[in-house]
């Protein structure tokens, strides 16, 4: 039998409930900087201000547009953001369309000088890194931009954010800096669900819905921005069903896809990924879910992360799904994971916060 995996490290998938990148940075180093058993290679800034709902704010990227207009119904308001489709309005090819500043670097720019102080005071341990997270381009188009016009916009809004990973590379060094890729809307079109507009259709594959081509369409796609991150920096992938209200926009039958998307990625880049976070859901401490972890064909250098603590079980919870994943990815050669939540938690109640991260590091301590 092969030997069981250790269980070592944790991983904060982006968002925090705090008010500030400085608040985020004070209680994460306080509660897991530099603990035991606990190694926290890399800090985000909690995807504070204007990133609070993840990618909602990029409306205003698309509004700001010429040649783009939002359709003429009445708003579709979630979280405080008007989520109602943008069209090609005729006045500007699709292929002249322009984007701005989408925000990313800017933000980044501004929470990596609190970061660097804060390491500079010994409030942050010498030697963490400063992650960014970045939405996959694929993200933003399908939410904001109606499906008949999603395969002529999306080449315009990816190239943005392709120029924003660069401004975040110029302005960040490379051994300070780590870059997470979030793909949770890949899920939805995987798992052939609706986001609010009906059924996604791939527009970006002529391969329908055939599942493996779906899953290198989608891998291809996500391969595009990672590969700008520099040699050098870190990189990894978030890989999610969503959060909203805590929940999933559809409950996975198991890590298979997740797996699927995690071998695609690895194969179609260049350059190594350093971590790859899967989430798993509450209820799942059977081996069933776990078991196409034991096809995971990622080099030893990837390092999985599983997001497998939450608050309402608490430990017990955590080593209850430990045990299957460690069973799973003993069959695949791998020697140590470690853990996280299963997205960011910065939609929870901020009072949540400090609990929350103290739990990784005793989940950690008792998986021993």
């Amino acid at each position: 039998m092969p030997e069981l995996p250790r269980v070592a490290g944790a991983h904060l998938v982006g968002s925090i409930n705090q008010p500030t990148a400085e608040a985020t940075f004070r209680v994460v180093a306080a509660e897991l900087g530099g603990n035991l058993g606990a190694d926290l290679p890399r800090i985000p800034d909690g995807e504070v201000g204007e990133r609070f709902h993840w990618i909602l704010f990029q409306g205003a990227a698309f509004d700001a547009v010429e040649g783009l207009s939002r359709v003429p119904i009445d708003p579709i308001i979630v979280a405080g953001f008007d989520l109602r489709p943008l069209v090609l309005d005729g006045t500007v090819p699709a292929s002249d369309l322009a984007f701005g500043s989408l925000g990313y670097a800017d933000a980044a720019a501004a929470s990596y000088a609190d970061f660097t102080r804060l390491r500079g005071e010994g409030v942050i341990p010498a030697g963490t890194r400063f992650q960014v997270c970045l939405p996959s381009p694929l993200a933003p188009v399908t939410t904001y931009v109606a499906p008949a016009d999603r395969a002529a916009v999306y080449p315009a809004y990816a190239a943005a954010l392709a120029a924003e990973l660069d401004r975040i590379a110029a302005a960040i060094p490379a051994d300070d800096l780590a870059v997470q890729i979030d793909l949770a809307t890949e899920f939805a079109y995987l798992e052939g669900v609706s986001l609010g507009g009906g059924p996604l259709e791939a527009f970006f594959t002529d391969g329908g819905a055939d599942a493996p081509a779906l899953v290198e369409a989608i891998a291809g796609l996500a391969v595009e921005l990672a590969a700008r991150v520099p040699a050098g920096a870190q990189l990894g992938c978030h890989l999610c069903y969503g959060d909203v209200a805590e929940k999933h926009f559809v409950e996975p039958s198991d890590a298979g896809r997740l797996v699927a998307v995690a071998n695609a990625l690895a194969a179609q880049l260049d350059r190594p990924i350093d971590w790859v976070h899967l989430p798993v859901p509450i209820e799942r401490t059977d081996a069933a879910y776990f078991a196409p972890l034991a096809g995971w064909a990622l080099p030893a250098e990837t390092t999985p992360f599983l997001g497998l603590v939450h608050h309402e079980d608490g430990v017990d919870g955590a080593l209850a799904r430990i045990a299957p994943a460690r069973e799973a990815f003993a069959a695949a050669g791998v020697t140590v994971f470690g853990i996280g939540t299963e997205c960011g938690f910065g939609r929870g109640p901020a009072d949540r916060t400090a609990g929350l991260l103290t739990l990784h590091r005793e989940v950690i301590a008792a998986a021993g």
